[in-house]
């Protein structure tokens, strides 16, 4: 399987990640850019999801790639996410959520981790950025991790190096580099310790890029702050891997720079269902199922049970997975569901600003039109979470805010019966219920909830379905269907 799987990679054309982290957009003459490749074009890799599972860590949302023939490195990968569950948790534990958030001091804490494909080849690297809430700000921290496939094995990024003199000669180059940075840079601080040097990568011209924390060595008001080590003077001090993954890297690089610029092509026709129209929910007893988070490694097992029962759902898709899995987006809208928008990374958009708001569903946006054709009209905020700036940006943006009335409490629940009885007892005609197709769980509950509902006379519809010829507003939000349709939002 990992002769398989790099061949693959090696035939794959892996360009430049379709959207790169906001705080990454530099001018390409920076030599700390990286090239992100884009993880829709490496065969066997699956996005997966770990969430809270309690009331300390219902705001936790961490993503990371596994790959099919890097068992080690998916298996690393996992480890650093239940790690990092873990350590939330605690650190969570002396504080209790409170509804206020227009309190800074009471707001629950957050943790995100999302990543990029830095390479992919005969070596592949993971870069995760790992945010949290800390009072009102927020602190990005980067971890890179690699896998040398010839060796079949996973390391950190010092394992790029050869050893601890390669280690401490590149720290003095790092020092050396930053030295027209100002004085708010504390040089002294750049210390061969693993720790510190945790995020290393290579730029497509080979040089060793080094990454450090927000506030590791700096105000944190300076935020991402890096520096790139010549490929010449670092090809010396390089191990075998390190020198596989320059190599990875560069390939890479070649490939993006003589990528022709693509044309702008016409606006995206809206998304709906091909089979919208088909039952009025005027008459029938209507139910919209939604499903959020994913797509991801259950998100197929859940599409061929819908698929079975024919029944249709609304999919909130994560910009992030979405990326990463475009053909089961695909499967989505060919099957009769609609594509809705739930941000790029699942940060609690009401916390952001404006600017950061927009950035985020219109990354989301991109993806999902790249993949379907059709540009979503429908998104779901991170934990329900809605503040008046993410109202205005969806209205701009031509984008119905979707909640729900119908909690399945999933995110709590390891009985797919418990799940199963919650929906169908609090379920009504044209309700909207909240689930989550990154959760083993929750998937296993749909057949019997489908078989329960249906058994009441209940048809499975997309959202806009339930508001019929009177249709939804961009910027309102909408919890349920049974109201009496109305201009004004649906709150």
């Amino acid at each position: 399987m990992g002769g398989i799987f790099l061949l693959a990679l090696a035939a794959s054309g892996c360009g430049l990640a379709s959207a790169t982290p906001p705080r990454d957009g530099r001018l390409p003459a920076d030599p700390t850019r990286i090239d992100f490749v884009d993880p829709a074009g490496v065969p066997g890799l699956t996005p997966r999801t770990l969430s809270g599972d309690d009331a300390l860590t219902r705001r936790a949302h961490l993503s990371h790639p596994e790959l099919s023939g890097a068992e080690p490195l998916s298996e690393r990968l996992r480890e650093d996410a239940r790690r990092r569950l873990s350590e939330f948790r605690e650190s969570a534990a002396g504080q209790q959520p409170s509804p206020d958030l227009t309190s800074p001091e009471l707001t629950p804490l957050e943790l995100n981790v999302d990543w990029q494909l830095v390479a992919a080849g005969e070596a592949i690297g993971v870069r995760l950025r790992a945010g949290r809430s800390h009072g009102s700000g927020w602190e990005y921290a980067t971890t890179t991790l690699w896998y040398d496939t010839r060796a079949r094995r996973a390391v950190d990024s010092t394992g790029l190096l050869n050893g601890g003199p390669a280690l401490r000669e590149v720290a003095h180059l790092v020092a050396a580099g930053l030295r027209d940075r100002g004085p708010e840079v504390d040089r002294d601080q750049v210390i061969p310790d693993p720790d510190r040097f945790d995020s290393m990568a290579f730029n497509r011209d080979g040089d060793l890029v080094v990454e450090f924390d927000e506030c590791e060595i700096a105000p944190c008001s300076l935020g991402r702050l890096a520096e790139a080590v010549p490929a010449g003077r670092v090809w010396p001090l390089l191990s075998d891997t390190g020198r596989r993954a320059q190599q990875t890297a560069r390939l890479h690089g070649q490939r993006v720079a003589v990528k022709e610029p693509q044309a702008s092509s016409s606006p995206a026709p809206a998304a709906a269902s091909n089979r919208a129209g088909t039952v009025d929910c005027t008459k029938a007893r209507c139910v919209a199922l939604t499903f959020g988070g994913g797509p991801g490694p259950e998100t197929g097992r859940l599409l061929d049970t819908l698929r079975e029962a024919g029944a249709r759902a609304t999919f909130f898709a994560v910009g992030g997975n979405a990326a990463a899995a475009p053909e089961l987006l695909r499967r989505m809208s060919a099957e009769g569901h609609l594509v809705g928008n739930h941000s790029y990374e699942h940060r609690d958009l009401a916390r952001l600003p404006s600017s950061k708001i927009a950035d985020s569903l219109t990354r989301t946006q991109d993806v999902v039109t790249a993949a379907i054709g059709r540009r979503p009209t429908l998104v779901r905020a991170p934990y329900g979470s809605v503040g008046p700036e993410l109202r205005t940006v969806a209205r701009e943006l031509g984008l119905s805010l979707v909640d729900a009335d119908v909690e399945s409490s999933d995110w709590r629940d390891l009985d797919a019966g418990e799940i199963s009885d919650r929906v169908v007892n609090r379920t009504h005609p044209g309700a909207i219920v909240r689930l989550h197709d990154t959760r083993s769980t929750t998937v296993s509950a749909v057949p019997d909830i489908l078989e329960r509902l249906a058994g009441k006379g209940y048809t499975f519809v997309t959202v806009p379905e339930l508001y019929g010829a009177a249709g939804m507003q961009a910027g309102h939000l909408y919890k349920s269907g049974i109201a009496p349709v109305r201009k004004e939002p649906l709150t």
